[in-house]
């Protein structure tokens, strides 16, 4: 990744950031504010499970609004207040087994509340939006073929579904709106896989609740062990939103383009949820200790996996991380956390490894 040229694309940048103070958030208003960004946060005030963006002190960094993304009238009015340069839309209901238990909030957030975004950004006449989603906005049929962007939508539960749902709203004020407005592509979407990564602590995520175990030094309850799913560093897919920023900021993408890219990792870092949870026993010389929650009748894609040809092609992206690297970097930072050592200096000196690779 060319460090220098994405600095220079953000430095003085207005950019607002919707779910700031999540995990993902957190981590990209912290590179962005490393580049010298002016940025803008939006987010629910943070949970007690979600102690990153405090850890990383980024009310003093960062212009933070709590606002719910449900709110048209608030996020309206402070997108036309703010007008940013571009805005990355990464606010969500992450969780899926919440989805299971609260149906019609995840909808509210993840679809209702990414029209607001995209009615917004309509309304105000904002030039650039890095629309993120999710991989599994597709129609899982669980095969081992890695899905592609132009693959088809669905979801066969709540979660996926939601975000089926806003990738859909997206193409449609695509081509309603936007297509006929610009030369270029100004605005797109993104869809990665399993992020891990130092500062996750949300509940009922298998890497948090594997370190919340070992913290609290109860036995880890694993619900899907047999699922294989597409893990990645949190770096990997925020660099590729970050590079795909900056080709829209500058007018790179023709927009007879399709305005969707898969961000995943190597075809080697599919693995299944018992594998990588064995693994982080073994990186951190711990007993395995945990139990396989049995007849979950939560429905689950069972394999899921990427297709990222798309991005390596056109915006010369591709993951840099090993899986053995993931494990090390996200050990690494908990470890440090457990320790009671600056959490902002160790996220600082990961990224600077990353932008280094």
């Amino acid at each position: 990744m060319n460090n220098l040229n994405l600095k220079d694309c953000y430095k003085n940048l207005k950019v607002l950031v919707t779910g700031s103070t999540g995990f993902k958030g957190s981590w990209l208003c912290n590179w962005l504010n490393k580049f010298g960004s002016k940025v803008v946060g939006v987010g629910l005030k943070p949970e007690k499970e979600s102690v990153l963006f405090k850890a990383l002190s980024l009310d003093k960094k960062i212009s933070q609004h709590f606002i719910n993304i449900e709110d048209f009238i608030k996020i309206d009015s402070l997108i036309k207040k703010e007008k940013p340069d571009i805005i990355f839309h990464l606010a969500a209901q992450s969780i899926v087994s919440e989805s299971f238990s609260n149906p019609i909030g995840t909808i509210k957030t993840n679809t209702l509340g990414s029209t607001n975004i995209l009615e917004s950004v309509k309304k105000n006449k904002i030039k650039n939006l890095v629309f993120i989603t999710s991989d599994k906005c597709y129609l899982n049929i669980n095969t081992r073929k890695p899905y592609k962007e132009k693959d088809l939508l669905g979801g066969h539960d709540i979660y996926s579904s939601s975000k089926a749902a806003a990738e859909i709203l997206f193409h449609s004020y695509h081509d309603s709106f936007f297509i006929l407005q610009e030369k270029n592509l100004k605005k797109v979407t993104a869809r990665a896989g399993n992020v891990i990564g130092g500062g996750d602590f949300k509940i009922n995520r298998v890497i948090p609740d594997f370190f919340r175990s070992i913290i609290k030094k109860k036995k880890l309850v694993i619900r899907n062990p047999l699922a294989t799913r597409p893990w990645q560093h949190v770096l990997e897919p925020l660099s590729g939103y970050l590079i795909l920023g900056e080709k829209i900021l500058n007018n790179k993408l023709k927009n007879n383009l399709y305005p969707s890219w898969n961000f995943g990792p190597h075809k080697k870092n599919c693995k299944k949820v018992r594998e990588i949870i064995d693994s982080f026993y073994g990186e951190l010389r711990l007993h395995k200790n945990y139990n396989i929650k049995k007849n979950s009748r939560l429905k689950e894609a069972q394999l899921l996996s990427l297709d990222i040809s798309k991005a390596k092609k056109e915006l010369n992206w591709e993951p840099r991380l090993s899986l053995d690297e993931c494990i090390v970097l996200t050990s690494n930072w908990y470890i440090n956390y457990i320790s009671g050592e600056s959490s902002e200096r160790i996220t600082e000196e990961q990224i600077e490894f990353y932008e280094n690779k």
